[in-house]
């Protein structure tokens, strides 16, 4: 029993001492640490692209809706019953310049023209018979050797009084021919039914609104420009004439039949005001023949009501250097590398900046641009340059 005992104590006592050991070996034992030289810390890397200032023509994407540039509410000027229509007078139909569209009755301008024509042919008896009078006054005046001779004796007032009459009636009797002609009803321009309110047999009087139509020469887009987007272009804005060749020209695209088509027209003018709620200018494409495919587009007709995205071409503008959108920073800076490879900042304006680019003006020719974590680079930090392939921006 004391064997046994006194070998538990000699195992603990032996525990004890190895623990006691391998602990001053873990606190004292262990080597002194040596300092290590710190590693020089390698500059940040950067990307850029060099200014390139060039003459650039930028143009410029707004949208709107095609409209006539002519549409008219057709009236009739006179009053009758309609006793025909020709086929065109339909919704959608087409018409020719000075196509009839309907024809009123003609009876009672026929007998009108008939009643002018008889007092047009009293008016020139009784000229004829003052003529004779006069002439035989001038003779019995003659025959008394006097020089003064009254007016009334000579038959002056008369001679005036019917070739009045003759004038008057050879004016009525155009009326009568004009209101004639006029039971026809047509059009000085070629043209599309857009509504009809008459038809065939119903009684029309002077002023009826028979049909709403638009001229099919020519339609219009007006599209709205901001101030940003009026620097890019030359818009004719003033009554100066200018060749056809000199107006902007502009390209109109839509989806039409599950299709991409695409249009030509040009700015010829623009809106007489400024857009008060807007604050946009808002200038007018035309578009010749809208009705005929154009030349190597083989495009659909361009109707009214199609809304429409338009790029119009921008003019000339000297030293713009386009850069991607990442180079600007928010408060219109960018980040530059200098000549000891630091980086300075640049206050620059933007002309014009899209979702991609930005079109910067007066940047010198082989400035340094960062285009990488510029945002993340102060000022007077030392950075290691490398010059990135010129980006092939997209857009305009």
């Amino acid at each position: 029993m004391k064997e046994t005992t006194l070998k538990r104590w000699a195992g603990a006592f032996f525990i004890l001492a190895f623990g006691i050991l391998a602990s001053w070996l873990l606190l004292v034992g262990k080597p002194t640490p040596k300092a290590a030289p710190i590693p020089n810390k390698m500059p940040p890397l950067v990307s850029y692209v060099l200014a390139e200032p060039q003459t650039m023509q930028l143009s410029v994407r707004t949208q709107g809706t095609v409209e006539p540039v002519r549409e008219v509410v057709l009236s009739t000027e006179l009053g009758g019953r309609i006793v025909s229509v020709t086929p065109q007078f339909i919704e959608g139909g087409f018409f020719r310049a000075g196509e009839p569209l309907l024809q009123l009755e003609t009876a009672d301008y026929e007998s009108a023209i008939l009643q002018a024509e008889s007092r047009l042919a009293t008016a020139k008896q009784e000229l004829a018979q003052e003529e004779g009078r006069a002439r035989q006054a001038e003779r019995e005046w003659s025959e008394l050797a006097n020089s003064k001779a009254n007016d009334l004796f000579l038959r002056k007032p008369q001679l005036a009084s019917a070739k009045a009459a003759v004038a008057a009636a050879e004016a009525e009797l155009q009326d009568a021919q004009r209101a004639l002609a006029n039971t026809a009803v047509s059009l000085p321009f070629d043209g599309r039914i857009v509504s009809r309110n008459v038809g065939l047999g119903q009684f029309v009087t002077p002023g009826t609104s028979i049909a709403v139509v638009y001229g099919t020469e020519r339609v219009h887009v007006r599209l709205p420009i901001n101030d940003e987007q009026l620097a890019l272009l030359d818009l004719p804005l003033t009554a100066s004439g200018r060749e056809e060749e000199e107006y902007p020209k502009v390209s109109l695209r839509t989806q039409l039949g599950g299709k991409l088509h695409e249009w030509l027209g040009t700015i010829r003018r623009t809106d007489a005001r400024v857009d008060q709620d807007s604050r946009n200018l808002y200038a007018i494409a035309e578009i010749d023949q809208p009705f005929e495919s154009q030349q190597g587009f083989g495009s659909p007709p361009l109707l009214p009501g199609l809304f429409v995205e338009a790029e119009i071409e921008g003019r000339p503008i000297d030293g713009l250097t386009r850069l991607p959108r990442s180079a600007m920073q928010n408060d219109d800076t960018l980040r530059v590398v200098d000549s000891e490879s630091t980086i300075r900042e640049r206050l620059v304006r933007s002309l014009y900046q899209d979702n991609l680019n930005v079109w910067i003006p007066d940047l010198v020719a082989g400035e340094r641009i960062v285009v990488s974590n510029s945002a993340l680079l102060q000022v007077g930090t030392a950075v290691t340059a490398v010059l990135t392939e010129q980006l092939a921006f997209e857009g305009f």
